[in-house]
C-alpha cells in the first residue's frame, strides 16, 4: 500500500472514531472530504506550526463547519497544537476540538464557521485583503506577500444566499488566489440534492468569471492534489468540484442516512477492518513522518521568507518603512479631531460621518471598505482612497454592489486577515440582511465598523420597508456589539474614539436628517451616557434619549422647567455606559427622580433597565405609514408638545402636580 493511501486510511479511522467517542458528529461530509482536505495539507498549504500567525501563510476557510472532524484530525496530524486526547474529546465541554469550528480555540483555525457559506464569503475577503497587501508592498522580484486563500464548502454553502453573492463578486474582482474546493457529494440532510437544486454549478460558475475544474476522482488522493495544482496556475478565481462520496467506506455511503450520526461500536471495528486500521487513536511512525515532512517543509518556507524580507528591507526601504507603518498600532490625535469638528454643526449624521472617516482613514491606511450600492447615501467613503478593482488593487474603496449579507462576511474575513479595520454601510433598515455575519462578527471580536444611515422613521416617504423600528434592538442585543448612536459631532468623534480603541465590532448609527446643535460633551460621550443639563437641584423629571431625539429631550426639558426640575441624559451607547463603574452609573441614572422618560425612536424595551417598571417610555410601538419624514416623526409621537402632555399626565398620576 502506497504510503498516502495509508495516511488516508488512518485519517480516516481516527475521524471517524472521534465522532464515535463524540456519540455526535457528521461523519458523512468528514469522510467524504478527507482526500481533498490530505491532498491540501500534504501537497499544497503553505503554514508553520511554530508560528500559526505567519503573515504570507495560506488561508484555509472550512464552510461547511460540520465537517470540522477530519479538520481536527488533520490538524493533529500535521503538527498544530492538537493532541490525540483532543480528538477523543471532541465536542466535550470547553474542549479544544468543539462541534464546528471556533476562531482562537483551535490552534490553525482561521474563523469560526458553521451557518453555511458564511465562510465562502470570509474566504473572499481574506483573498481581497491579500491582494490589497500585495499591491501595496510587494516590488519586483519580491513577492512578499502571495498566499492563497482556500476555502471547502459543500452543496449545502453554495445554496446559501450569502455564499451566492460572494462569488459573484468574486468572480467580478477575478481573485486568482482564491481556491474553493466545492465537495459535490450531491447529498443533503433530507435526501438527494435535485429535491431542492438541479442547477449546473460548472455553467454557473464560469458565467460568474470562475475558472472551473472538475475532479470526478474526489475520494482519490493523487487526483485532488494534481486538481489543487491546476487551480492554483490559474489568473481567475478557481472553483474545484471534487465528485465524492458521502460516508465513503461504511455501510451507509452516498446516502442522506449517513450526514450527521456517528457510527456505534459495532459499525466503526467494521469500518476500520477495511482500512486495515486495528488500533484506537493510534498513528504508526511512517504516517506520522509522511505528515511532518509537509510540515517541515512550511517551517522552512517561513524562514526563507525571512530572509526574503530582510534582503527586502535593504533593496526597498521606503516601501519597507510603509509594510512596518502598517501594523503600526499609531493612535489618530481625536482631540485634535474633536477640537476641529465644530466645522460640521448642524449637518447629518452621514456627513458628518464622511468628514470624521475621511480624517481618520487619513492617518490609518488600515482602514477599508464600501457600501452596498448606497455610498452615494450613506456617504460612507474615502474620498481619495480609489476604488477597489482588477485593475486597481490598492483601491480602499469597495463596490460590494447590493449584496448587504456577503458585504458583512466579506468584511469578516478582511478583519481576520491582518490588522485591517474594514468598514461596511447600508440603511439601518437592512441591518436585518447582515445579521448572521454580524453575530459571528461578534463572536470572534472582530474589529469592523458598521456605518447604518438613515436612522429612524424620520427616513418618511420610503415607508414602513425603510423605516428602521426594531433594528436597534437587534443589534443590541448581539453579545459582543458595540452600538453607538450620537446626537452631534462632537459625541460622534467620541464614539470614534471608542471604536478604534475598542477589541470588537461596532455600529455607528447616522441620520439622513440635520442634526440640531445640541453641543454635545467629547470626553463625558466615551463614557457611553452622561448628564448632558443638570438639574438646579434635585431632579424631578430625568428625561434619556440618544441621536437624533436628544435635541427633541432638550426642548421637552425647556417647557418642563417650567414646573419640575429637569436633568436630560445623552446615551449615545447603552454597551460603553454598562462598563462603568455603578458609582458613575447611579450619578448619570438618578434613582431618587419622580419620574424617568426614555425618548428613542425605536421599540427597544432595554429602556426600562434605566427607567424602571414605572418609568415612560416614548418610542414606535408601531409600523408608521409613508410620508414627509417630519410628519412621519410628529405623527408617531415625537413632537415637543405632546410629549410634554404625555409626562404631565404621568406626572399627576404618581400624584407630582
Amino acid at each position: 500500500m502506497k504510503i498516502w493511501d495509508k495516511t488516508l486510511n488512518y485519517v480516516k479511522s481516527l475521524t471517524a472514531q472521534s465522532i464515535t467517542m463524540a456519540k455526535s458528529g457528521h461523519t458523512g461530509s468528514s469522510l467524504g472530504i478527507s482526500a481533498m482536505m490530505l491532498a491540501l495539507f500534504k501537497d499544497h498549504y503553505n503554514f508553520d506550526i511554530s508560528d500559526t500567525d505567519f503573515l504570507n501563510r495560506d488561508r484555509l476557510v472550512l464552510s461547511n463547519g460540520h465537517a470540522c472532524p477530519v479538520y481536527y484530525t488533520l490538524l493533529s496530524l500535521f503538527g498544530f497544537d492538537l493532541s490525540l486526547n483532543d480528538l477523543k474529546n471532541m465536542r466535550a465541554y470547553q474542549s479544544k476540538t468543539p462541534g464546528h469550528p471556533e476562531y482562537k480555540v483551535t490552534d490553525g483555525v482561521e474563523v469560526s464557521t458553521g451557518p453555511l457559506g458564511q465562510g465562502v464569503a470570509n474566504a473572499v475577503g481574506m483573498a481581497i485583503a491579500s491582494s490589497i497587501m500585495a499591491e501595496r508592498f510587494n516590488s519586483v522580484g519580491f513577492p512578499i506577500i502571495n498566499n492563497y486563500t482556500y476555502c471547502i464548502a459543500g452543496d449545502g454553502c453554495l445554496m446559501e444566499g450569502v455564499a451566492q453573492e460572494a462569488c459573484s463578486l468574486a468572480g467580478t474582482l477575478q481573485l486568482n488566489k482564491l481556491i474553493l474546493m466545492y465537495d459535490s457529494n450531491e447529498v443533503t440532510i433530507d435526501g438527494n440534492i435535485n429535491i431542492s437544486n438541479r442547477e449546473n454549478v460548472a455553467k454557473k460558475f464560469k458565467a460568474m468569471g470562475w475558472n472551473v475544474i472538475r475532479c470526478n476522482k474526489g475520494n482519490d488522493f493523487k487526483a485532488c492534489s494534481r486538481a489543487i495544482g491546476r487551480a492554483k496556475k490559474s489568473s481567475l478565481p478557481s472553483i474545484i468540484i471534487f465528485k465524492t462520496t458521502i460516508g465513503i467506506g461504511t455501510d451507509k455511503e452516498g446516502t442522506s442516512a449517513i450526514h450527521g450520526v456517528a457510527l456505534n461500536e459495532e459499525e466503526l471495528k467494521s469500518f476500520n477492518k477495511k482500512l486495515g486500521v486495528f488500533e484506537n487513536f493510534y498513528v504508526p511512525n511512517d504516517v506520522r513522518d509522511y505528515c511532518m515532512e509537509s510540515s517541515r517543509r512550511g517551517k522552512l518556507n517561513h524562514e526563507r521568507w525571512n530572509q526574503e524580507l530582510a534582503v527586502y528591507a535593504t533593496s526597498n526601504p521606503e516601501l519597507y518603512r510603509q509594510f512596518v507603518a502598517f501594523f503600526d498600532k499609531k493612535k489618530v490625535d481625536f482631540e485634535k479631531i474633536y477640537r476641529s469638528s465644530y466645522k460640521f454643526e448642524g449637518n447629518s449624521g452621514r456627513d458628518m460621518n464622511h468628514a470624521i472617516l475621511n480624517m481618520v482613514a487619513d492617518k490609518l491606511s488600515q482602514i477599508v471598505g464600501g457600501c452596498a450600492d448606497v455610498a452615494h447615501s450613506t456617504k460612507a467613503f474615502i474620498e481619495n482612497g480609489g476604488y477597489y478593482s482588477v485593475a486597481n488593487r490598492r483601491g480602499r474603496n469597495i463596490h460590494f454592489g447590493v449584496r448587504e449579507h456577503a458585504m458583512a462576511g466579506i468584511c469578516n474575513g478582511i478583519a481576520l486577515y491582518e490588522d485591517f479595520v474594514p468598514f461596511c454601510s447600508t440603511f439601518l433598515s437592512f441591518a436585518n440582511y447582515m445579521l448572521p455575519s454580524i453575530r459571528l462578527a461578534c463572536s470572534m471580536k472582530l474589529k469592523v465598523l458598521y456605518f447604518f444611515s438613515h436612522d429612524s422613521i424620520m427616513v418618511g416617504k420610503d415607508g414602513v420597508s425603510h423605516q428602521p423600528i426594531e433594528q436597534l434592538s437587534q443589534l443590541r442585543s448581539l453579545i459582543g456589539m458595540t452600538v453607538f448612536r450620537p446626537c452631534d459631532q462632537n459625541e460622534l468623534v467620541a464614539g470614534y474614539n471608542c471604536a478604534l480603541n475598542y477589541n470588537g465590532p461596532y455600529s455607528i448609527i447616522l441620520s439622513r436628517q440635520k442634526l440640531e446643535s445640541v453641543d454635545g460633551k467629547y470626553k463625558e460621550a466615551m463614557q457611553g451616557g452622561y448628564i448632558l443639563r443638570q438639574a438646579k437641584s434635585q431632579a424631578d423629571i430625568v428625561l434619556f434619549a440618544s441621536g437624533s431625539e436628544v435635541a427633541l429631550a432638550l426642548k421637552v426639558a425647556d417647557e418642563l422647567s417650567k414646573k419640575y426640575d429637569v436633568s436630560v441624559v445623552s446615551m449615545p451607547s447603552i454597551e460603553l455606559f454598562e462598563r462603568q463603574t455603578q458609582s458613575y452609573k447611579n450619578k448619570v441614572l438618578q434613582k431618587n427622580a419622580k419620574l424617568r422618560v426614555a425618548i428613542e425612536a425605536s421599540n427597544d424595551t432595554v429602556w426600562y433597565k434605566y427607567i424602571g417598571d414605572n418609568g415612560l417610555f416614548i418610542g414606535v410601538e408601531n409600523y408608521q405609514s409613508s410620508g414627509e419624514g417630519e410628519q412621519v416623526y410628529r405623527k408617531a409621537g415625537f413632537n415637543e408638545k405632546e410629549i410634554v402632555r404625555t409626562i404631565n399626565r404621568k406626572m399627576s398620576e404618581k400624584g407630582n402636580k
